[in-house]
């Protein structure tokens, strides 16, 4: 598997990609992919959050679960998806949320790059999926990945603002810092529990306001 991720984000994991679990979802990738497996995102595409988002620029971490699982959605960051797609309705929610809440217009895109490449890290708990077969790999070792990669971001840094929506992403609070770090819960922006808590949660303007008083620019929401 090709690691095709930012210079500083493969110095910070150098150590985690010599763990066992790293071979095994290496391992278990190419062997799907030699039964013709359609497997998303693309190759190229696995470490998109890594790439767009250097270690160095991290401010805010919104954690989603797996990748979308149908045709041309899944691009590596978690909730968005590429121009000219129809936007899944848990992202239509968070942008309604962000209309609510910063008044920000609803765009006609839901391609999130401009968040990524600002220091939000859209990061999945797992990185990949069998087409049509959504949680599919949620077992083959990338939450142990991932759960390292929050670690090492709570470890190493300060003043981080962590968005956690939904019962499985709370679930890592247990590996931030809340001392050093914010971390901001709601229910997921799912359809089916965006009313439980998501809408009117105020994350958006909340991030800015910790970022502000850290010193530190705040997320232009806007894309």
């Amino acid at each position: 598997m090709e690691i095709k991720m930012e210079t500083s984000w493969k110095n910070a994991l150098s150590e985690l990609f010599d763990k066992p679990y790293f071979s095994q979802i290496a391992d278990h990738l190419k062997a799907e992919k030699a039964l013709n497996t359609t497997i998303y995102p693309s190759g190229g595409l696995i470490f998109n959050a890594f790439s767009l988002t250097p270690y160095e620029k991290v401010k805010v971490i919104i954690l989603g679960q797996d990748p979308y699982h149908n045709p041309n959605q899944a691009m590596g960051l978690s909730f968005s998806v590429p121009d000219g797609m129809k936007q899944p309705p848990s992202l239509v929610n968070i942008f309604k949320e962000l209309h609510k809440d910063i008044g920000m217009q609803i765009p006609s895109s839901g391609n999130l790059t401009a968040w990524a490449q600002q220091g939000v890290l859209l990061l999945n708990a797992v990185l990949t999926v069998r087409a049509n077969e959504p949680a599919s790999h949620a077992k083959i070792g990338w939450t142990k990945f991932t759960d390292d990669v929050i670690q090492t971001l709570s470890l190493h840094k300060t003043g981080l603002v962590f968005i956690l929506w939904g019962n499985l992403a709370q679930e890592k609070i247990k590996l931030i810092d809340s001392s050093k770090h914010k971390i901001l819960k709601a229910a997921h922006p799912s359809p089916f529990s965006a009313y439980n808590g998501f809408f009117g949660c105020k994350h958006f303007s909340e991030t800015n306001e910790y970022l502000v008083k850290n010193n530190i620019d705040p997320i232009d929401w806007a894309i």
